[in-house]
């Protein structure tokens, strides 16, 4: 084959396999939705790789996973899942690290109904407290032992509207659906500043540690972007992004 032709054919092949190499799918827990928006671009601009995110609940992420979804990483809202698969040989041995810890907050698109202690849940002043659905969400069930420690659980159970995800919980409280909701301080803080508003740090010995492992999943082994974003997620610019949205590292 002549020269010229060689390199005709090469130019046709290798970006396909580039393109392959430089894309990375990435199941995400909803509440880590904005960080890992931004780490997205952060990683693409210093990387060249494309990243790919697909939000929802622990709990859904996990069943489409175990359906085969064709993810290169986990990012769960807990540490149990993750662990959950590598226990069924469905991750790269040793890949499972804690990237974030996170924290929960009370909040209302109100900027006057939620005190700094959180006495409202005490009161009258709402007819509707939205949550994450504690059986697929780790912050729903964050939230389900706050109200149970606090020994409110039955008086709030008439006023709870469940979400699916945290990420439909924070709908139903910005779209004034509910007055209040249990949501990640994740979603409506960032850079040391409450987006709108009013909220209450809900104070982590209230319930579990919110510890949220990443895990890279069989698929992503072979992939060299896959790869980079696991170490990307270690890094120091991702830290300061999850620092500044309010999470423990």
């Amino acid at each position: 084959m002549r020269p010229s032709l060689v390199a005709l054919v090469l130019s046709l092949l290798l970006p396909a396999a580039s393109a392959q190499a430089d894309q990375v799918t990435v199941a995400v827990a909803a509440n880590f939705s904005a960080p890992m928006q931004a780490i997205a671009e952060a990683f693409t601009q210093d990387t060249g790789h494309e990243l790919t995110p697909a939000f929802g609940s622990t709990g859904q992420l996990y069943a489409q996973i175990s359906h085969g979804a064709p993810f290169d990483l986990f990012l769960a809202a807990d540490d149990s899942t993750p662990a959950k698969l590598e226990a069924e040989g469905r991750t790269v041995a040793g890949s499972r690290f804690t990237y974030a810890t996170g924290a929960l907050a009370l909040w209302s698109a109100q900027a006057d109904l939620v005190d700094a202690k959180g006495a409202v849940l005490h009161s009258d002043r709402f007819r509707h407290l939205a949550m994450a659905n504690p059986k697929t969400a780790p912050y729903g069930l964050a939230a389900l032992q706050v109200m149970q420690g606090l020994q409110l659980a039955d008086s709030l159970a008439p006023k709870l509207v469940e979400g699916q995800s945290i990420g439909q919980t924070y709908q139903f409280v910005a779209s004034g659906n509910a007055e209040l909701g249990f949501v990640a301080l994740s979603q409506i803080y960032r850079d040391g500043q409450l987006s709108s508003g009013s909220a209450w740090q809900v104070p982590a010995a209230l319930h579990d540690p919110i510890r949220q492992d990443a895990v890279m999943l069989q698929r992503g082994a072979d992939n060299p972007a896959a790869v980079a974003l696991l170490r990307y997620l270690q890094g120091d610019r991702a830290a300061a992004i999850i620092r500044s949205f309010g999470y423990q590292l």
